[in-house]
């Protein structure tokens, strides 16, 4: 399937400690992390303020969480757009450590 030049794109830029989506090859955004042991810790999203409004920081936030799945890494949510995603989207749970989902406010 071809995707449109103007589809968002997002990749881990391990060097800056982030994830970055893309749109036609410009950055709209990241999403910064550390890793600390066995996670990433999730410390801040930004998206462009000229590309707000596009839905971009899901699109990021769930590619980075599926990425962070995938290498069997679990999930620090201090940042709060990270944290009100996986609050709204529950199957993304289970990626933070069960005993600090309380620390975030995050139940099942």
């Amino acid at each position: 399937m071809a995707t449109n030049a103007a589809d968002p794109v997002v990749t881990e830029n391990p060097e800056r400690e982030c994830f970055e989506v893309t749109v036609d090859g410009v950055v709209a955004g990241y999403a910064m992390y550390h890793r600390i042991h066995e996670n990433r810790d999730f410390t801040h999203t930004e998206i462009d303020s000229s590309f707000e409004g596009q839905g971009l920081g899901s699109t990021l936030i769930r590619a980075a969480l599926d990425a962070t799945r995938a290498d069997g890494l679990g999930v620090i949510p201090h940042c709060p757009f990270v944290r009100r995603f996986i609050d709204r989207h529950p199957d993304y749970l289970d990626l933070v450590p069960e005993k600090r989902r309380p620390e975030f406010g995050l139940q099942a």
